[in-house]
């Protein structure tokens, strides 16, 4: 069977920097549209912002006096209904369920949510975000800089949490056993260049992006936008993961693709309206109309959006 092509792009990568970066919310778009259609989109857009500049990005959509053309673009009877799909990450949650999964040895994302949920209230904010850190410190091999936390002070502080009384502290006291994971995490880690970090939210998407657009039996072809983190090695992973699902993938410049000149408004796009509802400011109108594309397995505390 022909492999249908998936025009992809990222918005708010920062890698294993799940805490404290620039964004809160990771979003991976992916657009099944030809090069005609993808072409005309992009000048339509064009055409109603009016804007001199020479690359589009999806501020210009963002911005209030083009409110229409965001509409528009996200319309159920729009350019992209049915043409695109969007796996959304919510990163402090990754990061919860990620210590949840390596700590506890346990893949429930029950546990993790109502962790997300208990734990500022049970620890303080301040020592909540300090724990989940320390907890990406400890895992990743390159910690960032003025971000160091060894496992003996990292463990020595779940012994302090685990003792707060209530469901947050019943968690963390299942994360006592977690050394010998984090220490072998760590050694496969550093011995296997293709192993994707418990901490990049990027991977997982893809697989999401590849699931969804060939839930019908149709295997995917990706063309990507160039994304250093996705590696020789890590692409190989990806196609033993997904087998006759993933065809191939290949990088392009997404300035020479207007496929993936959509992708890349689309996925700036969600994760703006995605963080906005995130934080307590979102817009109900473009809450709604993005909610259409959202994958329903996306990495989100509640029920997406």
């Amino acid at each position: 069977m022909r492999p249908v092509e998936i025009a992809c792009d990222e918005s708010g990568s920062e890698g294993e920097n799940l805490l404290g970066g620039e964004t809160d919310v990771f979003a991976h778009a992916g657009v099944r549209m030809s090069w005609p259609e993808a072409t005309a989109c992009v000048a339509e857009i064009r055409a109603r912002i009016g804007s001199p500049a020479e690359e589009y990005k999806a501020n210009h959509l963002l911005r209030a006096k083009h409110r229409a053309v965001l509409e528009w673009l996200l319309a159920a009877d729009g350019p992209l209904a049915g043409r695109g799909h969007v796996h959304l990450t919510d990163k402090t949650f990754f990061a919860v369920r990620a210590a949840v999964s390596l700590l506890a040895g346990t893949d429930t994302g029950a546990l993790a949510r109502t962790l997300h949920r208990a734990g500022p209230a049970a620890f303080g904010a301040a020592r909540w975000q300090f724990f989940l850190t320390a907890f990406t410190s400890v895992v990743r091999l390159k910690p960032r800089r003025g971000v160091t936390t060894s496992p003996p002070e990292f463990f020595a502080l779940v012994d302090e949490l685990a003792g707060v009384p209530g469901e947050a502290g019943e968690i963390v006291a299942r994360f006592r056993g977690g050394a010998e994971r984090v220490a072998a995490y760590r050694a496969r880690l550093a011995g296997d260049p293709g192993l994707v970090p418990v901490l990049d939210p990027l991977v997982p998407a893809v697989s999401h992006t590849v699931r969804h657009w060939s839930a019908g039996g149709t295997p995917v072809a990706l063309v990507h936008d160039e994304q250093l983190a996705l590696t020789a090695e890590r692409v190989l992973q990806l196609k033993a993961t997904l087998g006759p699902r993933l065809a191939d993938v290949r990088f392009v410049d997404s300035r020479t693709d207007a496929r993936v000149q959509i992708a890349d408004f689309l996925a700036g796009v969600a994760r703006r309206i995605a963080s906005d509802e995130l934080n307590g400011r979102g817009d109900p109108g473009l809450t709604t109309l993005l909610r259409a594309f959202v994958d329903a397995e996306s990495v989100w505390p509640e029920p997406i959006l």
